[in-house]
């Protein structure tokens, strides 16, 4: 996991694939799209853009994926994300191949961050993650997932 800010993306220290898919999304217009799913590189790397109330963290579950790494950029509001090391995940359903993820119940040494708008997080595969959790209380966020197929790592 890897978490700073987008005007200081360069410190962040990202592999250019991901800095070339940030700068992408944003010169997309990210800040401005309907929620929904965009295409950057075709199935390589894609965008989604979501608006939601934030809910309590023992409401949620934690996903995790295999084929894609996820950058989550907070555009609007406050947002808590619980996350885990590799092989952290426990009390997990059952993998949707299709979709690239899988719940879990529970996270194993879990830690938490707080992202505030022009903050990211990038969790790679294998890294549980349970994103949209309020902070003191629920509130709407906007926020965009920039998917990035593995692949494109070297």
């Amino acid at each position: 996991m890897i978490v700073s800010d987008i005007k200081q993306l360069q410190a962040a220290g990202l592999p250019a694939a991901f800095c070339q898919a940030i700068d992408q999304a944003l010169s997309a217009g990210i800040a401005d799209l309907a929620p929904g799913s965009y295409p950057l590189q075709g199935e390589k790397v894609f965008v989604n853009v979501m608006a939601f109330a934030t809910q309590g963290a023992e409401e949620k579950r934690a996903e995790l994926h295999r084929r894609y790494i996820d950058i989550q950029i907070l555009l609007e509001g406050e947002e808590r994300i619980y996350y885990g090391l590799g092989g952290s995940a426990r009390e997990c359903d059952g993998w949707h191949e299709e979709e690239d993820y899988q719940l879990c119940q529970r996270i194993e040494n879990e830690q938490s961050l707080t992202l505030t708008p022009g903050m990211f997080a990038v969790f790679m595969p294998g890294e549980p993650h349970k994103p949209g959790c309020h902070v003191t209380q629920p509130g709407m966020v906007k926020k965009t997932v920039i998917k990035v197929h593995h692949s494109l790592l070297p």
